[in-house]
This record gives structure tokens, sequence and C-alpha cells, in this order.
């Protein structure tokens, strides 16, 4: 008997409990919130009404749907790129191919740029904001997001990565507020910018091999490699920044463990001052660094 006839037939709550225990004899540490996550997918309901569902059968081609999913998580296969969405600050983005999953930790670079914003809203009630290297625009849109006076633009050397990001700035109901642009960093930018944010690729080359498989294998690894020490995106794109930021205006970028003394030192170096700490993320490590444009 095949695993998909064996799914055909059971109940919500079997089916789920199965998919998680199968996840378990593989050490997938999200095995609980896994299987949810994919049977909802499967059955295109969300937790609430998964939990209402408990007793419903799963009819064969339900079966045969969640266990091609089963099978890709079993062999490493993020669920983010299983189901093609990632939430990131509350919006559910759209991946592709060509862009990073947002993590976590990448929201610490939301929370410095909207601190300091707020401290400094009353310069300019309607800022300009550019993200580098935005992949599927997740810092971008949050940002929107919070700031209704704002309009971004982002920027990414791949046409494909910014087809995802344009597809969730539609989605999202940001088109009129953010256009993007195909360039490497930020050459193709000028004027004043209040704002400018960056994940870039910031892991050394050496270590790529060593990332955990679900990075490793379906990350982009134009998005990773950060060169041999992991700075080869700073270098390029910290002094294009520091042109084209606004007086006053804040560059503030994602660091890899260790990378955060490095960055202010370039950013010191093209004329931005360190007026803050870089801001930890969850885990304690310095994840978001600033540097500001000395006013007028």
């Amino acid at each position: 008997m095949t695993a998909d006839v064996s799914l055909s037939g059971q109940t919500v709550e079997t089916a789920r409990r199965a998919l998680a225990a199968r996840f378990r004899t593989k050490a997938i540490e999200s095995a609980e919130l896994d299987a949810r996550m994919l049977v909802g997918a499967t059955l295109g309901l969300d937790l609430t009404r998964l939990i209402g569902a408990a007793s419903r059968r799963i009819n064969l081609e339900e079966s045969q749907l969640l266990e091609n999913f089963a099978r890709r998580r079993l062999a490493g296969e993020p669920v983010a790129r299983i189901l093609g969405f990632k939430e990131f600050w509350g919006l559910s983005l759209q991946l592709s191919p060509a862009t990073l999953v947002p993590r976590p930790d990448t929201e610490t670079v939301v929370e410095l740029a909207l601190e300091i914003w707020r401290a400094e809203r009353h310069r300019n009630p309607r800022p300009r904001l550019a993200d580098i290297a935005t992949g599927s625009g997740a810092i971008l849109l949050a940002l929107l997001s919070e700031m209704p006076e704002a309009e971004g633009v982002g920027t990414d050397i791949s046409p494909a990565a910014l087809q995802t990001a344009k597809t969730n700035a539609t989605r999202l109901g940001f088109t009129s507020r953010a256009v993007f642009v195909a360039c490497n960093y930020a050459a193709a930018l000028s004027g004043d910018f209040d704002l400018v944010v960056s994940n870039p690729p910031y892991i050394p080359s050496s270590e790529i091999a060593g990332l955990a498989s679900g990075v490793r294998d379906y990350d982009p690894l134009g998005a990773l490699d950060g060169g041999t020490d992991g700075l080869d995106a700073y270098r390029a794109l910290i002094p294009e920044a520091a042109v084209m930021l606004a007086p006053g205006g804040t560059l503030i970028v994602e660091a890899g463990i260790g990378q955060s003394g490095h960055i202010r030192g370039l950013m010191a170096a093209a004329g931005l001052t360190a007026e803050r700490p870089p801001k930890a993320d969850l885990g304690g490590i310095p994840r978001a660094v600033a540097g500001r444009k000395a006013p007028r």
C-alpha cells in the first residue's frame, strides 16, 4: 500500500499527527509546526479552521498533494519553499528561486529603521527610502506598511528577484509607492534618500558549504556569498549609499556574526557616523548597523 493511499480516508488530525511523526524521524525540529502548515496548505485552511476540521476525512487528491509536500520536506526543502510564501513583519510574501527566504533576524533592520524614523520624522514628513539588494522586497514593503507617507525604491541585480518584489508590492497594495530598478547595488540610483537599508550577501565563501541544507541548497548563492571575508558587498554599497543619502539621512544594513565592527569601520571611512550601537537580534547578535550622514 502506498503512502498516498494510506493517507486517503484518514481524518485531518490523524494525518497531521502521522506527518509530524515522520518529520521527527528525520530530526526536523519544527515537525509539529511544519505538519500543521502543510496540512493546512493542502486543504486551504488556516490554523483556526484546521482545528475545526480535525475530524474531516482527507480525499485521495488531497492525500497525493500532501504526500508530495511531505517528500519534499523530508528531502530538506524548507516549508516556505514548498508553499512559495513566507510571512515577514506580518506580511505574506511570495518567494521565487531568485530570492532568499526572509528570516526573523532581518526584522531587526526594520525595527531599527522605524526607531530612527519615529525619532526624526519631523525632519521630513514624506521620506524617500531605498532598499539595496531587495530580493523579495521584504524590508522595503515592511517599512512602507509602517510609514504611510513614505515612497521607496528597491534595487536588485536579478531581474527575476525584482519581478517577485513587484508581485509582492502589487499584492500588498504598494504599487503607487514602490518602484524597482535592476542594477548592481545602488549603481542606478541618484538623488537624496532619507533612509537606505540593505540585507546584502555576507556569508564568507568558505562557509557556504557548512550552511544548513535548507539554506545552502535552496537559497540563491548570489544572495549568500559575501566573498572571502563576507564583506565584499559592504565595500561596494556603503560608499554608494553615503553619496545618495540626504544630509542627516541614515544607512542601515544587516550584519553577519562578528561583522558589525568591520561594517562600522567601512561606514566611518565613507563619512557616516555611528550615533547608536548596532541593534541585536533575539539571539543577542549585533544584527542591524546604522550610520548617519552629517546634516547640513
